[in-house]
């Protein structure tokens, strides 16, 4: 009988065992339904990379200063907008016009986004010197890695500016203009040795009128300020081809091009590969002024 129990409990034990192999199995089950949970690093073909979107505009230029920078109209009216009033400032305080401040800035540092206006905050292209106690930085211009001035911030460096051109000699001669007459100082700083470029002035005065700050000089003088080819149109200059009935005047002549508004003499030479004096002299200019709708030789 004892036999009898203990062969029962033996065959109810190995009975109970293999019950209770579905339970593995299901385990197993759920082991593999967690592995796709493993996060991929590789890109979908959906995951496409965003552009960066940038202001459109199609007016793009070059400025080349001590470096090559790209800018478009939208930045260098910010960038006029962010230093106007430290340029009327040093107008009122050094009585450098605040045109002249600003169009060098745009220049010199490619509206801030030149290599030494972001490295050394310097917005003028001002070179170390002699006198310079300061921080420098090694930066290839007119000869390799020259020393040019670093500043903490740029309004330091439009101060250091102002200082620089009432301070040196070379320069005495600028203030003995009109104090807003943005000609003559721009030629001025060219034939004291501010810069080597022949078109320095040109570009100066380009920048000047196309972005109408000569406002900020008005605002100094207390004169009023009228906008060049926007709410009047400038005087004509003694001689126009368009009055000249040897011209032929039919607008589809590649020869001639008809003054847009926020046209200037270096524009419009520039589009044709002409010199500034080159194009004034086909055309008899003696001055810089020019009207929307006059007809200019190009060719």
């Amino acid at each position: 009988m004892i036999k009898k129990l203990i062969i029962f409990f033996i065959i109810a034990a190995l009975t109970g065992c293999s019950s209770s192999k579905p339970v593995i199995a299901t385990t197993k089950k759920a082991a593999a339904v967690q592995k796709p949970r493993t996060v991929s690093t590789k890109r979908t073909a959906d995951a496409k990379p965003v552009a960066k979107k940038y202001p459109s505009t199609n007016n793009t230029e070059v400025i080349q200063s001590t470096s090559k920078t790209v800018v478009t109209s939208d930045l260098i009216n910010n960038y006029v907008l962010q230093y106007k009033d430290i340029a009327i400032g040093n107008m009122q305080k050094y009585g450098i016009p605040a045109s002249i401040i600003l169009a060098q800035g745009i220049l010199e540092s490619g509206a801030g986004k030149g290599d030494l206006a972001v490295t050394a905050n310097n917005h003028f292209g001002i070179k170390c010197h002699k006198d310079w106690l300061g921080e420098s930085v090694r930066h290839d211009d007119d000869a390799s890695q020259e020393c040019f001035r670093k500043y903490n911030e740029a309004s330091e460096s439009y101060r250091d500016h102002a200082l620089f051109l009432v301070g040196k000699n070379r320069y005495a001669v600028l203030f003995t203009y009109e104090k807003d007459d943005y000609k003559a100082w721009s030629k001025g700083l060219r034939a004291c040795g501010y810069a080597t470029d022949p078109n320095y002035p040109d570009k100066l005065i380009s920048y000047i009128e196309r972005y109408n700050l000569h406002q900020y000089d008005c605002q100094v003088t207390g004169k009023n300020y009228v906008a060049i080819n926007k709410t009047a149109p400038t005087r004509k200059s003694s001689y126009d081809v368009a009055s000249d009935p040897k011209i032929n005047m039919n607008s589809n002549d590649p020869n001639l091009y008809e003054v847009q508004k926020g046209d200037t003499l270096y524009s419009i030479s520039k589009k044709f590969n002409l010199l500034v004096e080159d194009l004034k002299q086909k055309n008899n200019l003696t001055d810089n002024a020019l009207s929307i709708g006059q007809k200019l030789r190009v060719k």
